[in-house]
């Protein structure tokens, strides 16, 4: 056999051509040698195909990092100068004030050059953000192999130019201070220091920089106007810019995080390098093995040759990588920075494992001997205590639902470590602080049994007789100490993961002026399935905060018109706070999806409205409308769920009715999937039909038709998770493309 090597070009997925080298292998008298020639052909055709795939791939990924990497030198070179700006500026600072009284300035020779900036107005909106992250994703896929070093840009630099063989970023060369990169602030404002014009973009991801946004673009107009007849009365002083630490920390934090992401990326495809060459070698051996020939020694030597396993610039990009990061971001630091770079993985522990066991058991036993007592009591039947059903019931169905639906995230967890599916970088969590399904399980454990416990000595209490205040209190006293638990300041129990927890939940209810990423609209997802909780908590706050417990007064927060009503809004919550986020996600985007998307929200705040109504009004009219729109809301949020969500029923796939890509192997659970969530989605039936369960009190039924719901979204979950990891996977996102602050504008 012989392996030739050509010279080709071969189409990049990146946009481009990638010119490498091309292998075909050769069987000498058409593989005469092997006892099926024929086989052994088709089986070298196969290889080569594969060689030379992840030669392409590797070539042009290699060939963005390196782009990238040149891209944050010159980011952290003009970070630099922003640095010595803000300090300079400082101490000029007595200066500009003089000057903005009318006194004259300093003398032009006495200031640094180098800091002496300029305000230019520019172009920017709110989508502007997005659009740099989506444009920062197709700049990566391009490829700089076939850019000529002769086209005369010195800003672009090739890679023969920069890294040569060696593969290191190069050092800044004297002609780049005579380039004119430029970069953007909020409100479009760009800055001009020592020649350089740069405009400098800090993401519009919180309220204030979402007002800021938004007030420049309303009064664009007004303040260009007024630059100008300013400049034309000789005022220059109010041109000058303010640059102060909070501007140039904000793009040190988007540099460092785009740092972090290409040394991943860098790792990632190094490793991608080294399970290749652990396959062929294995595949070669195997064919060996079976043939009884000694094809590997042959074919091994083209792959060791190959550029994929000779090319070190990933390995000297890394160093590089790491030397800017102790450097700029680690105060020279080694140690520290390689927790930003390389954290470690936090290992689990058989003592968790332990505790699990130990308060499953002692939460079995207490939900044993409540539920005797309960029934002993005559409780959660319809001749049932009603003080206890209407004021310590909630509590107990509330903390039952939450830690169901936490449950139920712990499985997800293991189903999605299980099938490898990425949730940690689609959710954008810490890999040294996330949640492990055996964390979710221990907090849901011995959560459920202090409830359990406490709930089971107050229904004691109420048995016997003891009615007193600081009774009736034990329940609010409760749901208090697992609230003050969640914002407790102290790092124990947690704590990151309790306040991320607490962030998204603020994102979600400032939802237009936070940036919505995935793990927001998702949890604002769970947030729709837990509507009777969030009602329970609204019901528990006025009552205790109201003092009812001390009179027994269930029946004020239900009477009173504004409780009432306020209990009625926080139905529609959920969905306002969703629909929101499509609104804030098509603003950012421009996809008319987002807003197909909302209303599917418009028509389930309907649906809730119809039945709220209903329940006031018993008519046949009312009824007739929930039927109506509940239908249209239900088939609306079903195609959503198969299609967009889980992106099966795609009649085309290889897999009909399915998609292409699937994780699962058994296909009929797909189809299973979709027939219980298509049950689980008409639970608004019981509005119509108010189903009772023999003697049980509807209480009863209404948490047992919320926890089925709660279980329909655990089991949505994965699908949607899945569809996500797919589409990343399938368009090669392993790691975040950080927008970068600083962007070249060329010059008028």
């Amino acid at each position: 056999m012989q392996v030739h090597r050509k010279l080709a070009s071969g189409g990049g997925g990146g946009g481009g051509a990638v010119a490498g080298e091309v292998y075909e292998t050769e069987l000498v008298d058409g593989g005469a040698g092997f006892a099926d020639g024929e086989a052994a052909r088709a089986f070298f055709a196969r290889l080569d195909e594969q060689l030379n795939k992840v030669n392409r791939f590797y070539e042009r990924k290699e060939a963005e990092f390196v782009e990238r990497g040149e891209s944050l030198r010159r980011q952290l070179q003009i970070l630099a100068e922003l640095r010595a700006a803000v300090v300079a500026e400082q101490q000029r600072d007595g200066r500009r004030r003089r000057c903005g009284n009318g006194g004259d300035s300093s003398p032009p020779d006495t200031e640094d050059p180098s800091v002496s900036c300029s305000i230019l107005h520019g172009d920017q909106s709110l989508r502007g953000t997005s659009e740099q992250e989506q444009e920062g994703q197709e700049k990566l896929t391009k490829d700089m192999i076939a850019r000529s070093p002769d086209e005369g840009d010195d800003d672009q630099l090739t890679i023969p130019q920069e890294l040569g063989d060696s593969g290191r970023l190069g050092r800044p060369r004297e002609e780049a201070a005579n380039t004119k990169p430029r970069t953007t602030l909020p409100g479009g404002r760009a800055v001009t220091c020592q020649g350089r014009s740069v405009r400098i973009n800090i993401p519009v991801t919180t309220p204030t920089r979402t007002v800021t946004a938004i007030r420049e673009l309303l009064f664009d107009d007004m303040l260009s106007q007024s630059r100008r007849s300013g400049s034309a009365n000789g005022t220059k002083c109010g041109d000058k810019l303010s640059i102060n630490k909070r501007k140039v920390h904000q793009a040190e934090k988007m540099i460092r995080g785009a740092l972090i992401e290409l040394y991943k990326g860098l790792g990632y495809l190094k490793t991608y390098r080294s399970l290749n060459m652990m396959a062929f070698v294995k595949i070669l051996k195997k064919f060996d093995k079976v043939t009884a020939k000694e094809a590997q020694s042959i074919y091994l030597k083209v792959v060791e040759s190959s550029y994929f396993n000779v090319s070190d610039k990933v390995i000297r990009l890394m160093d590089d990588v790491d030397e800017l990061f102790v450097r700029h971001f680690a105060e020279g630091d080694k140690r520290k920075a390689m927790k930003y770079l390389k954290p470690n993985q936090r290992e689990e522990s058989h003592t968790t494992t332990f505790f699990i066991g130990l308060f499953t058991g002692g939460f079995a036993a207490l939900f044993i001997g409540y539920c005797i007592m309960a029934h002993i009591a005559g409780m959660y039947t319809q001749q049932s205590n009603k003080v206890y059903m209407a004021t310590s019931y909630p509590v107990l169905s509330m903390f039952s639902l939450f830690f169901l639906h936490l449950f139920l995230y712990g499985c997800n967890i293991f189903m999605w470590r299980k099938t490898r599916i990425n949730y940690t970088f689609i959710f954008e969590f810490t890999p040294t602080k996330e949640l492990k399904y055996r964390d979710v399980f221990l907090i849901c454990t011995t959560s459920m049994t202090i409830v359990i416990g406490v709930m089971f000595a107050h229904l004691t209490l109420i048995v016997k007789g003891y009615s007193s205040c600081a009774v009736q209190a034990i329940p609010g006293a409760l749901l208090l100490v697992f609230l003050l638990i969640l914002v407790c300041p102290f790092n124990i129990l947690y704590r990151s993961c309790r306040y991320h927890f607490l962030t998204v939940i603020r994102n979600i209810i400032l939802t237009p002026f936070y940036k919505v990423v995935m793990v927001d609209f998702f949890m604002a997802d769970q947030l729709c399935s837990q509507v009777p909780l969030l009602r329970s908590l609204e019901y528990l706050a006025c009552y205790y905060i109201t003092s009812s417990y001390k009179t027994q007064d269930y029946g004020y927060c239900t009477r009173v018109k504004h409780f009432r009503d306020l209990a009625y809004a926080v139905s529609f919550l959920p969905y306002y706070w969703r629909a929101m986020q499509c609104a804030r996600r098509w603003f950012d985007e421009g996809d008319i999806n987002h807003i197909v998307n909302l209303g599917k929200y418009v028509s389930a705040m309907l649906a809730a409205g119809t039945k709220v109504a209903y329940e006031n009004d018993n008519s046949a009219g009312w009824l007739s409308l929930v039927v109506i729109v509940s239908s249209l809301a239900t088939i609306y949020q079903l195609y959503w769920d198969f299609v967009k969500d889980w992106g099966l029923l795609q009649f085309n796939s290889k897999n009909p009715w399915l998609r292409n890509d699937l994780i699962l192997k058994q296909k009929y659970i797909y189809f299973l999937s979709m027939g219980l969530n298509l049950i689980l989605r008409l639970a608004w039936l019981q509005t119509v039909i108010h189903p009772n369960i023999g003697s049980l009190d509807s209480r009863v039924t209404l948490f047992i038709l919320a926890a089925l719901e709660v279980i329909r979204r655990g089991h949505w979950n994965f699908y949607r998770l899945e569809n996500e990891h797919l589409n990343n996977a399938g368009k090669f996102r392993a790691v975040k493309v950080v927008p970068l602050p600083f962007h070249e504008v060329e010059e008028d």
